[in-house]
């Protein structure tokens, strides 16, 4: 049972050692690390800081957080399944170990910076998982949390317009619904501002983004779909045809498929 009373059904729908996983997370990292960064920057990230980036799944956050922050810092990059950032090459600032936030203990802190991104809409015990980051912040130390928010824009083709892109929504209203039997509270994300406050940080704001087209776009998508296939079939949300369709309108370029907005919210722990 998660925080807000929801249940959970099959576990997380998008395994980081599924088929096609290191695909979607590339796809993911080229759609929204500038904007992650940009936010990172904001918060004052700087070489010689102690990071903790929670659920950090591929390998690129993490590594070019080491780099920012260089030797004189250190990065912890932690993950349920730390496949993707344990095979990268080591590097002597970046540590990786294996982490359930919503249930085991902080890491040993304080952290100058703490970063999650599309990690607590999955967790069931996200308000614990929420505590658990802020309490490992030093004093004045800043939390950036990013997840999407599917039900403010719920939508793979804004025009729905054609039969491809009413296929596209129809596809993308199951993924919401296999996403919802698992637990995920799909209008987490604006709530973020609010739960930063009640979580005791100070200076709080928020802001969204989300890409409307492009190949980074039709990347994911595809990735996506390919790793939804069976659980869409097996749930009697989708046919084989109408997945294949879907997937040959993406790769001739007969729809551009937005994402759903993500969040970026943003705090201080009072000094």
């Amino acid at each position: 049972m998660s925080d807000d009373g929801t249940s959970p059904d099959e576990g997380y729908l998008l395994q980081n050692r599924q088929s096609g996983a290191q695909r979607r997370l590339a796809a993911l990292s080229a759609l929204f690390d500038e904007s992650t960064f940009r936010h990172l920057h904001d918060a004052g990230l700087k070489r010689g800081w102690r990071v903790w980036e929670v659920g950090a799944g591929g390998p690129e956050v993490p590594h070019r957080l080491a780099d920012e922050v260089g030797p004189e810092g250190a990065v912890l990059a932690t993950d349920l399944d730390p496949v993707w950032t344990t095979a990268s090459p080591p590097r002597a600032n970046l540590h990786v170990r294996q982490h359930d936030v919503g249930l085991d203990p902080p890491p040993d802190g304080p952290f100058d910076l703490v970063h999650a991104r599309l990690v607590l809409v999955h967790v069931p015990q996200r308000d614990r998982a929420l505590a658990t980051m802020v309490a490992a912040l030093r004093p004045g130390g800043r939390l950036v949390v990013e997840e999407a928010d599917p039900s403010l824009q719920p939508l793979t083709c804004l025009e729905d317009a054609t039969s491809a892109e009413q296929l596209a929504n129809r596809l993308k209203d199951g993924f919401r619904d296999l996403m919802a039997a698992r637990g995920v509270d799909l209008a987490y994300g604006r709530t973020l501002p609010r739960r930063l406050r009640a979580a005791g940080l100070a200076d709080v704001g928020a802001d969204a983004y989300f890409p409307l087209a492009g190949p980074a776009c039709r990347e994911l998508e595809e990735a996506t779909v390919a790793q939804i296939r069976e659980p869409l079939l097996a749930a009697g949300l989708a046919t084989a045809d109408e997945i294949d369709r879907h997937l040959a309108h993406l790769a001739a370029g007969l729809i551009d498929p937005a994402t759903s907005p993500m969040v970026t919210a943003w705090g201080r722990r009072p000094s």
